[in-house]
């Protein structure tokens, strides 16, 4: 029963992150969108999709090894 409860968690878990990682994704999507369109400049791009790709490699990682990071 505690097994299968843990199991449970841990999918959740790592769904919890997938959803994470698509949204953090799709703000990536928007940035290249407001580059193009000129919203934002190089520097201000290049500095936040830098940093969404670290929250990017961090989130599969939690995603790659759920069991590192959850109770």
């Amino acid at each position: 029963f505690y097994l299968s409860k843990a199991l449970m968690k841990s999918s959740n878990f790592v769904s919890k992150l997938s959803d994470c990682e698509a949204e953090a994704a799709e703000t990536q999507v928007w940035l290249d969108f407001a580059l193009e369109c000129e919203y934002v400049d190089d520097e201000f791009y290049n500095e936040i999709f830098k940093q969404y790709d670290m929250v990017l490699g961090m989130l599969v990682k939690m995603i790659v090894e759920p069991e590192k990071w959850s109770i």
